[in-house]
């Protein structure tokens, strides 16, 4: 962080600490549109397997979701989870092994889509991306969707 500054680049350091098990039935609760009391069993389970690691935690949730132990129940008209599968579930233990794991899980165009947009900062705009596509002859903005479905 020295050397960016050393250029000149203001750069403002944001401490992100790790939420207590308060904090995650909160946010859970808030997530779900649910009573924190009904959300509390599955916040421990979060809470235990996420360390309390904020971005541990949103990757967590995303997952859950996209593997359907947390889905809307229609028929209930609100959220459910087993908790059951979800305290059985096996997780790395460090964070970026978990996003490694999950970015593996996806279809090779859509790692590639990735890859390419990743040589481009953390930002991108769709200008940017179909002149990629243009000239790389590679439907990027199509494998990105599935990337964030």
């Amino acid at each position: 962080l020295s050397s960016v500054r050393h250029f000149g680049v203001h750069a403002t350091i944001i401490e992100l600490g790790c939420m207590d098990k308060c904090m995650t039935n909160t946010i859970v609760s808030d997530l779900l549109c649910l009573s924190p009391r009904l959300t509390r069993s599955l916040s421990e389970i979060i809470h235990h397997k996420s360390k309390g690691n904020p971005l541990f935690f949103s990757q967590l949730m995303i997952s859950l979701c996209k593997d359907g132990l947390v889905r809307l129940s229609l028929i209930r008209r609100r959220w459910q989870w087993d908790e059951k599968k979800i305290q059985s579930r096996k997780l790395p233990d460090d964070v970026a092994v978990f996003l490694t794991s999950t970015i593996g899980r996806l279809p090779k165009e859509v790692q590639d889509a990735l890859h390419t947009l990743s040589c481009f900062g953390a930002r991108s705009d769709r200008a940017l991306i179909e002149a990629l596509e243009t000239n790389l002859k590679n439907p990027l903005i199509e494998s990105l969707e599935v990337a964030v479905a």
